[in-house]
């Protein structure tokens, strides 16, 4: 067994995820700290630009799996399975994902390895100890993780994107795949999509119980169409079907990474902050100076909204 780290990246509809760029970042430090070198797979789709642009800082190594355009479990299990017994790493690195969450399990369970899923945190002494988040955020938790070998999923927006040209050793992983499986992708639809994806947006206005009632959303909207934004929301609004629910940041929501993120009326609960606490700059607009949205901002304007917008859209407009 080697020390190695093998982290699988991830694509839909010919995009790759950000979450890959972050599990880079994540695996990087495992590696470091193994003193082994950091795999990176990427499996279906274009995968020789995928390699490309993989090919980040850090990266020691990357394979690709030609099979398929999106994601099909079958598929995963199968190649992931096929990478872990070539390359035989102390530690397998997935997202925390619909697709992680999918085939993690299964190639835990096949391998027998010990799998520990939603990692927010994580440190290594010769054993791993990885922290987690419980009771809506409320709670942080660290779990030891015993053995040579580990399977551990990754919650997105936890780790900065790994930036930086590489000089990876690209090349294809042949390996044999039974497509004979029962089990097929005929297309993709987005559930629950809407008119914006706000996890690829730079720049967020975002919306709590602080707007007081949906006829005050107008003023807002003027303010995101000022400064060229995206309009999100925290749960409430959604709850009252204000918005719909591809705008809500959140636990339950989306996760955002944006430049700047304005959260406007927004208190500032763990299971929003827990979508948003990975974006550049946070500014926060709240009547309350004792707000737990302050303690994340980097940016604090304590006052009342409807005195602060109008402001800031006559500065912009």
């Amino acid at each position: 067994m080697s020390s190695d780290v093998l982290a699988v990246a991830e694509h839909r509809r010919g995009v790759l995820r950000d979450v890959s760029y972050e599990l880079i970042s994540a695996g990087e430090l495992l590696a470091d700290a193994t003193g082994g070198d950091l795999h990176v797979a990427i499996i279906g789709g274009d995968t020789e630009a995928f390699a490309d642009d993989l090919n980040r800082k850090g990266v020691d190594y990357v394979h690709t799996v030609s099979e398929g355009e999106e994601f099909n479990h079958d598929v995963h299990v199968q190649a992931v399975e096929a990478l872990h017994a070539e390359i035989d790493p102390e530690a397998l690195v997935m997202a925390n994902s619909v697709n992680g969450l999918d085939y993690a399990p299964a190639v835990a369970n096949s391998l027998d390895l010990p799998l520990v899923t939603d990692a927010v945190g994580l440190e290594y002494d010769g054993d791993l100890t990885v922290t987690r988040e419980m009771y809506g955020s409320k709670v942080e938790t660290t779990v030891e993780v015993s053995g040579d070998q580990y399977a551990v999923t990754f919650r997105g927006g936890e780790w900065p994107a790994a930036e930086g040209v590489g000089d990876a050793e690209i090349g294809e992983f042949d390996v044999d795949i039974d497509t004979d499986t029962g089990s097929s992708v005929t297309g993709f639809e987005e559930v629950g999509g809407g008119d914006v994806d706000i996890s690829e947006a730079d720049f967020i206005v975002s919306i709590g119980r602080g707007i007081e009632e949906e006829d005050n959303l107008p003023l807002i909207e003027d303010l995101v169409e000022a400064t060229d934004a995206t309009l999100a929301s925290s749960r409430p609004i959604v709850d009252s079907g204000w918005l719909p629910k591809n705008r809500q940041v959140g636990q339950s929501g989306k996760v955002v990474t944006p430049d700047v993120y304005l959260a406007i009326g927004i208190s500032g609960a763990v299971q929003h902050v827990a979508g948003m606490k990975g974006s550049d700059t946070i500014i926060a607009i709240n009547t309350d100076p004792n707000a737990p949205i302050f303690d994340i901002a980097d940016y604090g304007i304590v006052g009342d909204l409807f005195d602060v917008v109008p402001e800031l859209i006559e500065e912009f407009s």
